[in-house]
This record gives C-alpha cells, sequence and structure tokens, in this order.
C-alpha cells in the first residue's frame, strides 16, 4: 500500500520511486507483476500524473521495472535482490561505519561491540 508525506520535505517523485522499490523488496510487487500504471498511481492518490512518471522513470532507469509497450510497467527479474543489495550498501556505510566510528570514540573494543550488537538483537 503505498502512502505519501505531501508536506515532507522530500519530493513526491522521489516517494513515489522509493514506495514502488520498497513494494518490491518487501515482495508487495514480485519479479514478473505488473505494477499499477501512472494514471492508476496519479488517481488514487491525486498526484500529477507527470510527477509519478518521473518518480517511475527513476525505478526503469536503476532496471528494477520495464516498461512493456502497451501492456505497462513489470518488475524486471533480479530486481528484489538488487534492491537489497543497494539498501544494504546503503546500510553499511550510513549506520555500520558511523557505529564503529562512535564505538572507537568511545574505547569500545570490536568484541564489547559485537557483544552490544547481539544484545540489541536480543531485545
Amino acid at each position: 500500500m503505498m502512502k505519501f508525506e505531501f508536506n515532507s520535505s522530500e519530493p513526491i517523485y522521489r516517494q513515489v520511486a522509493e514506495q514502488i522499490e520498497d513494494a518490491v523488496a518487501s515482495g508487495g510487487f514480485e519479479e514478473g507483476q505488473q505494477i499499477p500504471s501512472t494514471t492508476e498511481i496519479s488517481k488514487e492518490f491525486h498526484i500529477n500524473p507527470a510527477t509519478v512518471l518521473k518518480g517511475m522513470n527513476i525505478v526503469v532507469a536503476k532496471n528494477l521495472i520495464e516498461k512493456r509497450r502497451g501492456l505497462g510497467m513489470f518488475v524486471q527479474q533480479g530486481a528484489r535482490q538488487r534492491i537489497l543489495e543497494e539498501k544494504r550498501n546503503s546500510f553499511f556505510e550510513e549506520f555500520v561505519v558511523n557505529l564503529v566510528r562512535e564505538a572507537r570514540n568511545l574505547d569500545i573494543s570490536e568484541d564489547e561491540l559485537l557483544e552490544l550488537v547481539k544484545r540489541g538483537y536480543k531485545r
């Protein structure tokens, strides 16, 4: 289910792209499945069709969905794995690197940090 934050500083077209990617990553849209059209999304959420198309084009450019002339947009094979890899890389760069840096600043050893992470998983 798509949900848009119209008061967010993030542009709507980027939210469209992220919503589609998130739906593919979570299995909401399966590989080979047709996704809602630009017109369907724009009507359902009262978004300008050009804005929806701009967001969809981002996902097309990443080779996650493909346009099939006269048929619509479909999730490409391997799209879920590519999205998960991208998200894992982003997680590493945005969170893990900073976590390790902060742990070093606090004189937390690697072993202590691993124990803290394990403790976090148990919660």
